[in-house]
């Protein structure tokens, strides 16, 4: 982890810097796939080829999103975060702890509750190619999955929303080195 020897302000390491903005790309390019793929799907019960290749694509993307947060996981889990940033009360430090644990939560549940709802359907076909079930196939099941899955990503969607506007918060009223933790560029001497 680097330090400013002036602040003693600790950003993340490089991995952990690019790992959070891979994730950061593929989850604000799934997001919209998703719930555009559904409105799609079932709302207007359009099922032509670029439907299908809107859920084959929001497949994909859960699978690499799942894939890299566990990476990301066993990355922080072995190397640890840096030290929170000096100038935030112990309510901002509560704050912004639970809030990247529950991104990280979410983050986890929103793919593995796809996969299984996928699994149910079953809706294993991806470009030609089948992924394995984790379920054995039940379409009432199913529905309920979906739409667990549904809400998950809708609260994935508000505490993203949280975690954005404390990062612009600090760093356009507050002034302090919060987003620069992440982006080292803005660091304030």
């Amino acid at each position: 982890m680097n330090q400013t020897a002036t602040s003693r302000v600790e950003i993340y390491a490089r991995t952990a810097r690019v790992l959070h903005w891979l994730t950061v790309l593929l989850v604000a390019v799934q997001l919209p796939i998703g719930f555009y793929m559904a409105y799609r799907g079932g709302t207007l019960n359009v099922w032509d080829g670029l439907t299908n290749a809107l859920y084959s694509g929001h497949k994909v993307g859960g699978v690499v999103i799942l894939l890299l947060v566990l990476w990301r996981l066993a990355y922080r889990m072995s190397r640890g975060a840096p030290a929170d940033e000096p100038t935030l009360a112990p309510m901002q430090r509560l704050v912004s702890h639970l809030n990247h644990w529950g991104l990280y939560l979410l983050l986890v549940a929103v793919p593995v509750a796809g996969y299984i709802g996928i699994s149910l359907f079953p809706a294993l076909d991806i470009y030609g190619f089948k992924l394995p079930g984790v379920v054995a196939p039940d379409q009432a099941a199913a529905k309920s999955v979906f739409e667990i899955h549904r809400l998950l990503a809708l609260a994935l969607v508000a505490l993203i929303a949280m975690h954005v506007a404390a990062a612009l918060f600090h760093h356009l009223v507050r002034k302090d080195n919060v987003l620069a933790r992440m982006l080292p560029s803005l660091l304030r001497r």
